[in-house]
């Protein structure tokens, strides 16, 4: 009885011990044969990684730029801020930029044809082309913005597309209006295109 008893507490406090340990103290652990994992990382980061259990998200901490965030302090000393090209209106307008409507607009009950599309911008398959496409999608919907634009990834490349034309004409004046934007490069394509009626 005495050694089921002991059993029972040696069980007990190996299983209490294993749980006490955090996630990143399990993984640095050096065993013999195996590598030695050595992990730096900010203290944020060690909170999310080692609280987070299955089904919770910790919350986000608000951080001041007097408060030595270094986010804040190269946003006030004037250096370009990250920003994701789809936000919310209510975003937008916190954030002082323009309030530019960059969802697809989709025709509902609309019929494929074949027509025109201006070629604004075709680049690679990288992430610099996205975020250049997405640019200058975001730019065409501000000058023309019941003009619909298209940025999608046609294998290899990223591109920028504007407009649903049925005839050359039509897409010809888009053709003229982008250059005069400044994207010299632009070309009109045929494919199918997306017509309400």
């Amino acid at each position: 009885m005495r050694r089921l008893i002991s059993i029972v507490i040696l069980c007990v406090g190996i299983l209490t011990s294993a749980n006490a340990q955090t996630f990143t103290q399990r993984i640095q652990q050096q065993k013999e044969g195996q590598g030695a994992v050595t992990i730096h990382q900010s203290d944020t980061i060690d909170r999310i990684v080692n609280t987070a259990t299955l089904g919770t998200v910790p919350t986000k901490q608000a951080t001041t730029p007097a408060a030595g965030n270094p986010a804040g302090a190269a946003a006030s000393s004037g250096t370009p801020k990250a920003t994701t090209p789809r936000t919310s209106a209510s975003t937008r307008h916190e954030e002082g930029t323009d309030s530019v409507d960059t969802h697809k607009k989709i025709i509902r009950g609309g019929t494929k044809v074949t027509g025109y599309r201006v070629q604004a911008f075709a680049g690679g398959n990288s992430r610099k082309d996205r975020q250049q496409a997405e640019a200058i999608g975001n730019n065409i919907k501000a000058h023309y913005g019941n003009v619909p634009v298209y940025v999608h990834f046609y294998s290899p490349r990223w591109i920028c597309r504007v407009g649903n034309y049925r005839t050359y004409e039509e897409a010809h004046q888009m053709l003229v209006n982008l250059r005069n934007l400044g994207y010299t490069q632009a070309s009109i394509v045929k494919g199918k295109i997306t017509v309400g009626y």
